[in-house]
């Protein structure tokens, strides 16, 4: 006869055997908590009865880790483990330990445990985590064997899913900051310089420990300009740049707004430096290696509108993420972006490399200083680039401000013989400014021979059969392989709001494109990233992964995938793109398919028509 007591004593068993009851830190509770706001959580949540407590088989949580709570069910008979629609909460454990979590979640990240068995050698454990304030729950960790807490909360806490949380409360927070200092009446152009330098300041330790006890918001100001400063100095920035980038942080100590000597400007001053740190380094220090400046100076250009107005449109991090995935780097690699904006292709190949290399210290020391290449012309942009990778502590050396066309690209290409070149090249305005593909035949002359450019642009380029595009599309087949051209998402810069549409083209430098050589054409139209109010475009349901995988194992072993895939030879007359080559399966349309086309059809018509007349009346 099946007895919860004896599974219960098994898993106590398997929780001492892990340390649950060595660690003084961690408290291990049965049936009900001591806890305050745990015993408020589940006030009503009985899995028989509205209106009375639940009582978990085990609650544990850990001083060292208060926002994180693993809640426990046990059954004896396996085969009430897990049912098919997680909804029996009385007769199975996976059930239960949920419903638990679906209250707890409320104010904890929560780890669901089930546990069935009597017998060690016949039983069963899943895991399944809901993060704090999220309705759905998520698989996370092996199944079949119990891990110590530790383990359970780095695992979370590096997960895809509470990256995906993290950096959507990050956006959240660019948007707030932005307001804030928009009534504050800070110019948007010094916002992201404001914010890089608060960054830059508390890497200062003396700076960090005493910022709150200085008497005015002079004070303040001074001692942060002199501890960007010193961060500078200390840097590997060649020391020709170092004093425009002082130059570039001194407005700090005169803008009249930021040194406001009211009551009320100091403690804004002070304010903003403490959610600084807490929210920014805090995301940082969980997440390395994301290039979260960037993303406050998009949210800032957003309302001045100067992103566009430039031509620049900073990569979202996602798809710095798949170029790197692409272009195969690894430990060995010297990366070279000629367009490096605030850096997110630099700072998303050093985490791929610094990975790779496995806690080979000699090694993280040749990444950072001797494997990262970045040249960039704008001032502005190029200051956020270094605090960017000063933040980070890493790859200061070789970030070269600057056009690259006035690089020496042979003496470049013999110092450093760059391997993989990541770019996304500045877009033309209103067909104004230097060719998209320039800059791409650019970094291909500073590759070492058979190495791999990587390159975001606008679809246009690679389309145009008569114009200047089309003559650069030449020289690359001239000189260079046109391995791979990805159809990208067609609204990938709607955070930007840039309405762009881009595709990825993957080329192999030196080597000329053979004569009846194919190329692989990818409709990588659909990320699974979905808008969302107020956040842009989001992972939301966490499905990235899986795809940015496929599009991967599809490109590396040149996969032809019905509707998405296709190999074709093609010249500099043709299109480069996945669409002008698929053959649509129509067998598989549906009406619904034909009432979106149509519905899709005559919105696009109304918002064409009311563009025209906001053109007109202009």
């Amino acid at each position: 006869m099946a007895n919860e007591a004896k599974s219960m004593n098994l898993f106590r068993a398997m929780l001492r055997n892990n340390g649950y009851y060595n660690d003084p830190s961690i408290v291990v509770e049965e049936q009900t908590s001591d806890d305050k706001k745990i015993k408020r959580l589940l006030a009503n949540a009985s899995k028989s009865e509205k209106g009375n407590s639940g009582h978990p088989d085990f609650i544990i949580t850990s001083t060292q880790h208060p926002d994180f709570i693993i809640v426990v069910e046990c059954k004896p008979d396996v085969k009430k483990h897990e049912s098919a629609s997680r909804d029996s909460y009385k007769d199975f454990a996976i059930d239960g330990a949920l419903f638990y979590a679906s209250f707890l979640s409320k104010e904890y990240d929560v780890l669901a445990i089930g546990f069935s068995g009597e017998k060690e050698t016949l039983c069963s454990i899943g895991h399944y985590i809901q993060l704090k304030d999220e309705k759905t729950y998520h698989h996370l960790f092996r199944d079949g064997e119990l891990l110590d807490l530790d383990s359970y909360y780095e695992g979370i806490l590096h997960s895809d899913y509470k990256f995906n949380q993290d950096y959507g409360k990050l956006l959240d927070y660019t948007k707030e900051l932005n307001i804030a200092l928009q009534n504050k009446k800070i110019k948007e152009a010094k916002r992201g310089m404001l914010i890089s330098g608060i960054m830059i300041a508390l890497k200062d330790e003396r700076f960090k420990a005493e910022y709150t006890n200085y008497k005015t918001t002079k004070d303040i100001t001074h001692n942060m300009y002199a501890a960007i400063c010193v961060e500078l100095n200390k840097s590997d920035v060649p020391d020709r740049n170092k004093e425009t980038l002082k130059h570039g942080y001194s407005f700090i100590e005169t803008d009249n707004v930021i040194n406001d000597e009211s009551k009320e400007g100091k403690k804004f001053l002070v304010d903003l430096i403490k959610e600084s740190d807490a929210r920014i380094n805090g995301f940082m220090l969980t997440h390395k290696y994301i290039d979260t400046i960037s993303q406050f100076y998009v949210e800032f250009l957003r309302y001045a509108n100067n992103d566009k107005g430039l031509g620049i449109v900073l990569t979202p991090p996602h798809i710095t993420d798949l170029f790197v995935e692409l272009a195969e780097i690894n430990k060995d690699s010297v990366v070279l972006d000629n367009c490096a904006g605030t850096g997110g292709f630099l700072v998303s190949a050093m985490k791929k490399m610094l990975l790779d290399a496995k806690g080979d210290i000699a090694k993280e020391e040749d990444i950072k200083n001797k494997q990262l290449v970045g040249i960039e012309l704008d001032p502005d942009i190029y200051t956020l680039l270094i605090s960017n990778m000063i933040v980070h502590r890493d790859g200061r050396t070789n970030i070269t401000h600057g056009s690259c066309f006035e690089v020496d690209a042979k003496a470049l290409k013999e110092k450093f013989k760059p391997t993989v070149g990541l770019l996304n090249p500045p877009y033309k305005n209103k067909g104004k400014g230097i060719e998209e593909l320039d800059f791409v035949l650019n970094n291909l002359s500073m590759l070492e021979r058979g190495g791999k450019c990587i390159a975001i642009m606008p679809i246009s380029c690679v389309n145009d059969v008569t114009g200047n595009s089309y003559v650069l599309k030449g020289k690359i087949l001239e000189k260079h392989t046109l391995e791979a051209v990805l159809s990208l998402p067609e609204e990938l810069f709607v955070n930007s709001k840039v309405n762009t549409v881009t595709c990825a083209v993957v080329i192999t430098a030196g080597i000329p494109h053979p004569e009846n050589k194919q190329t692989w054409f990818g409709y990588c139209r659909n990320d699974g990233f979905v808008k969302k109010k107020n956040k842009g475009r989001i992972d939301a349901n966490h499905t990235w992964q899986q795809v940015k995988k496929q599009w991967v194992d599809a490109y590396i072993n040149r996969q032809v995938i019905t509707e998405f895939s296709v190999m074709k030879h093609v010249t500099a007359a043709d299109e480069w793109c996945a669409e002008a080559y698929l053959q649509t399966d129509y067998t598989t349309l549906t009406i619904e398919d034909y009432m979106e086309t149509v519905k899709n059809f005559f919105l696009f018509n109304m918002k064409s028509s009311d563009i025209d007349e906001n053109i007109e009346e202009e």
